[in-house]
């Protein structure tokens, strides 16, 4: 592995800073449920590292995963109104029970899940630069997103099973929580591909 740039030692720090200092806050409050996330983020924040040389990740996508886990920690660690922040209605659209529209939450799972198909549409390109510009290169990236954030809500049930008193919700939040991935990855291989001044074609 070739040396870690200066912009790779200052995501990687801040990235550290935030996930120790809230890893011993929800042990403090016994948060053992964001203690699993936690854990899985380990794992995500190792497998970035471990590919840096391989895929060379540009800053700004660097920035934008260590921001997302920034707003996931966030969410289920600040204490607010007796809950969570993730549970905090921004704008009132819609407010019946679990059908409440639009909430931290859902900003998250947008805003992550368009990271991550950038994230894969970035390591496909790197990899594969002869499908920069295709349908292929539009459409996997933003499906493997929508696959990912499947994953995310069996780890979410995995945490209702083993923790009591969750803040995860049921079958409606859950729905909710895949539209928005899924919208979050249609719009994120929109965006790169008008950045990148290529039109999905083939």
């Amino acid at each position: 592995m070739g040396p870690v740039t200066r912009a790779e030692k200052q995501v990687g720090l801040f990235t550290a800073v935030y996930v120790l200092g809230f890893t011993l806050w929800f042990f403090a409050i016994g948060n053992f449920e964001f203690v699993i996330y936690v854990a899985t983020m380990l794992i995500l924040i190792g497998l970035v590292a471990t590919s840096l040389r391989m895929v060379d990740y540009p800053p700004k996508l660097l920035w934008a995963l260590s921001l997302w886990g920034l707003l996931h920690m966030a969410g289920g660690g600040v204490p607010l109104n007796g809950s969570v922040l993730y549970t905090l209605q921004l704008i009132p659209i819609v407010s019946e029970g679990e059908m409440t529209l639009l909430k931290y939450d859902q900003i998250v799972h947008f805003y992550g899940f368009g990271v991550t198909a950038w994230l894969l549409w970035h390591i496909m390109t790197h990899t594969f630069p002869v499908l920069k510009g295709t349908k292929t290169a539009f459409a996997l990236p933003a499906f493997g997103a929508m696959g990912l954030g499947s994953v995310n809500e069996i780890i979410e049930f995995t945490a209702v099973l083993l923790v009591p008193d969750t803040n995860v919700g049921g079958y409606v939040n859950t729905a909710l929580d895949l539209v928005f991935n899924a919208s979050g990855a249609l719009c994120a291989m929109v965006l790169v591909t008008r950045l990148n001044r290529v039109k999905p074609t083939d």
